[in-house]
């Protein structure tokens, strides 16, 4: 039997799945079977997918009609075969040596059923914008998580089988919020972790999520908070705001994501990005000036030495 199972949920994904599946097929770590459901998609996905698992025996393809991810999860749960389970999406990338430090992990902290790590935050061009640490240590972890916080990202996860097998494997009416629902559950029966290397290039999409939905996740994310609370007997308080590279439909937070993305590009030589974005920042809130500074600057101003990490372009309107 294998020792990971790598559980990569699939649903219109065709631009960016190539990659996906290449990152984990090119791992360093090779005793995992490759766990791939295709879940009715109307896209290109079941054909990409049908001539990697030609390819690789190592793959195991199952299509059907649509489910949704969280049955698509619980099905594959039941289907994986190895010790650890390991998520991944389909427009994300893994590192290469993601799964042999997260076994490494695992195998020697026993205490530990699900460790995680930093990552890359990645543009839909597949640009790195962000490195994103995470807290590294159980108690930290599970002092976020009770408030309301994912900060063990799921597609960076490694999991114990068994232990998310005695949890009961993913919530049904936790739609959303599956991941911080499990992972609070989990918390419950072991400690968490995550590594301090990053595994995992996280993509973002701008626009891509509604007004209703960030409301409706909000509220899931709250509720299972408070399941959580309840379960361990004691009194919390939920406190998860947005990140910034998942902007709400409001003009402020419109404006703050394109403006902050857009002094990213220009910094990093993107100059035709950095413009996009200012234009788009200008449309969010026309009568803030910053956003015309970043417009002005990727028209005209030359370009500096790229600086690679958004967190030293925080305030970019300073250098102006």
């Amino acid at each position: 039997m294998p020792l990971v199972s790598v559980l990569l949920p699939v649903y219109n994904a065709e631009r960016y799945l190539a990659s996906a599946v290449e990152s984990i097929l090119t791992q360093t770590f090779t005793d995992f079977e490759f766990l791939i459901t295709d879940d009715g998609s109307s896209d290109r996905s079941l054909e990409i997918l049908q001539s990697y698992a030609a390819q690789d025996t190592r793959i195991r393809l199952l299509s059907r009609e649509n489910k949704g991810l969280i049955y698509t999860l619980n099905e594959m749960l039941e289907q994986a075969n190895g010790e650890f389970l390991a998520r991944m999406d389909a427009d994300d990338i893994a590192l290469p040596d993601r799964l042999a430090l997260q076994v490494q992990f695992l195998r020697q902290h026993p205490e530990v059923v699900c460790v995680g790590g930093a990552f890359d935050l990645i543009d839909p061009q597949g640009r790195t914008v962000q490195w994103i640490p995470m807290p590294e240590h159980n108690d930290e972890i599970q002092q976020m998580l009770l408030i309301g916080r994912t900060i063990i990202n799921h597609p960076c996860a490694l999991m114990r089988r068994s232990a998310l097998q005695q949890i009961g494997g993913y919530d049904p009416d936790m739609k959303t919020v599956e991941d911080l629902d499990m992972l609070l559950r989990l918390g419950e029966i072991g400690q968490l972790a995550n590594l301090p290397e990053v595994v995992l290039k996280y993509r973002f999409h701008p626009n891509s999520v509604s007004a209703q939905n960030i409301l409706f996740q909000s509220q899931m994310a709250e509720r299972a908070c408070q399941k959580a609370w309840t379960r361990r007997g004691i009194s919390g308080h939920y406190d998860s705001p947005q990140p910034w590279y998942r902007p709400l439909p409001e003009p402020d937070s419109q404006q703050q994501f394109w403006h902050r993305y857009g002094w990213w590009a220009f910094c990093n030589g993107f100059r035709l990005t950095a413009a996009e974005c200012g234009l788009k920042a200008i449309a969010a809130k026309p009568t803030t000036l910053k956003s015309w500074k970043l417009l002005a600057c990727a028209l005209i101003k030359p370009i500096p030495k790229p600086v690679s990490n958004l967190q030293t372009v925080l305030q970019p309107e300073k250098s102006v």
